[in-house]
């Protein structure tokens, strides 16, 4: 999509046949019947790539039945959204790029992007993950993952966790969080930090040394920067939404899987303090992306700053 092009905002989905694609499919709809915006529902053919001496690599066509049986996958998931959700604007799309590519290049800043944890292609193995998490590094827009898992998703998130460490990433989160739950009547965030010290050496051999970690400095530091984080972003938009706080001394992404477990949605940003300069995607977010039980929001740094 041309950056200079305006296109009014949208919720886009990315469908493919499967029970994951279809749980994505309800939870967008629902979302943007919730947000009064259209909807765009984007099948991808994942046509494989042709190198040609002239014309370079182009796109190999598809044939009329793969062409058929992905019209038939946007044809049902447009029935199941008009079923369910009688006056939305859906939108169908048959792209014949990648899963990830489709959607990248069919989302501006003011979308939402909303996935399953798995199908759209991706292989069953360690790399199952890998559409959701390439479309989180590198979207522009804030992306939903919906997990791949038994029981219900709540279309109306009310409680929403969030992580944050002090970086202009997890503000960003932060801020989403808050919009988010002030969309929803009695809506709420629980924010979670971890202020867990990394050491240089085991720390069971602190005490015989004579030195203890500092945990009342460092939970201290923990109050107080959550405090100003939530006087930064706060407005009178959100105000009225209830806030929790929750500092804890373990894993960010197991801490976050923990307190998501009881909530509707958890918010990341794409990146944090601890990341690497060069990866897809900071590694916390990564680890609540596939352990997560509730859809995850994964927020891009372009995407707060507009927001």
């Amino acid at each position: 999509m041309d950056e200079n092009e305006k296109v009014a905002p949208r919720v886009t989905v990315g469908v493919d046949g499967s029970a994951t694609g279809e749980r994505a499919l309800g939870w967008a709809a629902a979302e943007a019947e919730r947000r009064g915006l259209p909807l765009q529902v984007v099948h991808a053919l994942d046509m494989p790539l042709v190198m040609s001496i002239y014309a370079g690599p182009t796109r190999f066509p598809a044939s009329e039945e793969i062409s058929a049986q992905g019209r038939k996958i946007l044809d049902r998931s447009e029935a199941h959204v008009h079923e369910h959700h009688p006056g939305l604007p859906v939108e169908t799309v048959l792209a014949p790029e990648d899963p990830a590519k489709a959607l990248l290049i069919r989302t501006s800043a003011d979308d939402l992007l909303v996935t399953g944890s798995r199908g759209l292609g991706a292989a069953r193995s360690a790399l199952e993950a890998s559409v959701s998490i390439r479309l989180a590094a590198r979207a522009v827009c804030p992306v939903v993952v919906v997990p791949d898992a038994e029981g219900s998703v709540a279309t109306s998130p009310r409680r929403i966790v969030v992580g944050v460490d002090g970086s202009e990433d997890s503000r960003n989160a932060l801020r989403f969080a808050l919009r988010e739950a002030a969309l929803a009547e009695g809506g709420s965030v629980v924010v979670v930090h971890s202020h867990l010290v990394s050491l240089p050496f085991d720390p069971a051999e602190l005490p015989h040394g004579g030195w203890t970690p500092p945990e009342d400095l460092v939970d201290r530091w923990s109050q107080e920067m959550v405090a100003d984080m939530l006087t930064r972003v706060q407005d009178e938009e959100t105000e009225h939404v209830g806030v929790a706080v929750f500092r804890v001394n373990e894993d960010p992404a197991t801490a976050l899987i923990e307190a998501g477990a009881a909530a509707d949605m958890i918010v990341v940003g794409s990146r944090g303090r601890g990341s690497v300069r060069g990866l897809l995607l900071g590694s916390v977010s990564q680890g609540v992306l596939r352990g997560a039980t509730v859809p995850v929001v994964v927020l891009p740094r372009a995407a707060g700053r507009r927001r």
